[in-house]
């Protein structure tokens, strides 16, 4: 009976190990839930998302970062201006607040890696450094989810239907 439960418990961890959303903790900066979207052969963009949280009493900054598999990171919001979706780079990063949560998401903040080196595929982590004005730096996995995935999925989106899911 012991063994069963014990590998019944196992066998639970591997499966939900490439699930579990990671949090990740610099100074009074917490992200949560990085994920990026995988990239169409030929693309030399992609995006990346997640939750960030300022738990202290001073706003911050995510200034900027890198990625070994792209030539450029960049910070974007995405807005909608008279009917037409309009992109830009936010030169002067983006603000947390103290107490405020920062989520980016499809259609709104995100990070760009921009001139790709390596497609990003599905299934895969990547890895990238983000940097904080106060905080600092951290190296943060994102898993890759599918080209049209909107927000992290369990086991990094395998078997998942995205074909509703925007853009």
């Amino acid at each position: 009976m012991k063994t069963g439960v014990l590998a019944l418990a196992a066998a639970l961890v591997l499966i939900a190990g490439p699930g579990v959303a990671q949090t990740y903790k610099v100074g009074s900066i917490a992200i949560e839930q990085p994920w990026a979207r995988a990239t169409p052969k030929g693309a030399t963009t992609g995006a990346g998302y997640m939750k960030i949280t300022n738990t202290g009493t001073e706003p911050d900054r995510l200034v900027g970062g890198s990625a070994a598999f792209a030539g450029r990171f960049e910070v974007h919001s995405m807005t909608m201006e008279q009917g037409v979706m309009k992109m830009r780079e936010l030169k002067d990063g983006l603000e947390i607040k103290p107490g405020e949560t920062v989520e980016l998401k499809p259609g709104g903040y995100h990070v760009m890696f921009v001139d790709l080196k390596t497609p990003l595929a599905q299934g895969e982590d990547v890895t990238v450094t983000l940097t904080f004005a106060k905080a600092g730096t951290i190296e943060v996995k994102y898993p890759v989810e599918a080209v049209g995935a909107g927000g992290p999925a369990m086991g990094h989106g395998k078997d998942m239907k995205m074909d509703k899911m925007g853009h």
